[in-house]
């Protein structure tokens, strides 16, 4: 693998590939509950959610934002058991889709989500290194800690596909742990936590404006901060 300062890049495909099947091992193990896909960290959920509210409510058409996002339809990227769709997307978008490459997550989903589980379009039992969204269908498209499993040309290859996703108002909603010098891979989990500047470098090579940047509140010191992005083409 190439040096952390470059992020996450590998010299052959098989490389790439073997990141991503440990990674999907890792994830295998996790127990499909909010404390599983939190990483022990079920307590900071409703701190998240409403930060994350807080955050999309002012770029909405409807609801007490002054914004032009319509909430005809959102897609949740790493969905796992459905926990962002249930506590942010669901309660405000008319249908949702999940995309979440544990099916083990995706199963279970439907039964964490209870009544809103008919407010879903789809399961897509897929990892964002492959998924395309169907074109012009989307009024958000919600990534939270996810993005650190993807390489940084599969990264921006799914912004790219993000891109002709979006409906004419729609954007990209990016929630990521951020190192604060250095880019740091994890080799439990198999991820990477990008720096500011990677972050940076990925939107504009994609060719993604950033309208705001936000930081969590209320998370523990001792953690990753926590960066919220919302993106424009």
């Amino acid at each position: 693998m190439a040096g952390v300062d470059k992020c996450l890049q590998f010299e052959t495909e098989q490389e790439c590939q073997q990141w991503y099947s440990d990674a999907a091992e890792y994830w295998q193990a996790v127990p499909a509950t909010v404390n599983g896909v939190l990483g022990g960290f079920e307590h900071l959920n409703a701190r998240d959610v409403a930060a994350s509210l807080d955050f999309l409510t002012p770029f909405l058409a409807v609801g007490g934002g002054a914004g032009s996002v319509g909430c005809t339809y959102a897609l949740d990227c790493g969905a796992g058991i459905g926990r962002v769709s249930k506590d942010l997307l669901l309660p405000i978008f008319t249908k949702v889709d999940l995309v979440e490459q544990n099916k083990k997550f995706l199963d279970k989903a439907p039964e964490h989500l209870g009544e809103y589980a008919a407010k879903v379009g789809n399961y897509y039992a897929e990892g964002l290194q492959t998924f395309t969204p169907e074109a012009g269908k989307y009024d958000v498209i919600w990534c939270q800690w996810v993005l650190s499993h993807l390489t940084d040309g599969d990264l921006l290859a799914f912004f790219n596909r993000c891109k002709s996703g979006l409906n004419c108002n729609g954007l990209i909603f990016v929630k990521e742990n951020v190192a604060k010098r250095k880019s740091a891979v994890d080799d439990d989990d198999h991820s990477v936590t990008r720096t500011m500047t990677a972050f940076r470098k990925i939107f504009s090579d994609a060719g993604l404006r950033i309208l705001q940047e936000k930081n969590q509140p209320y998370f523990p010191k001792e953690n990753f901060p926590v960066k919220m992005f919302a993106l424009s083409v």
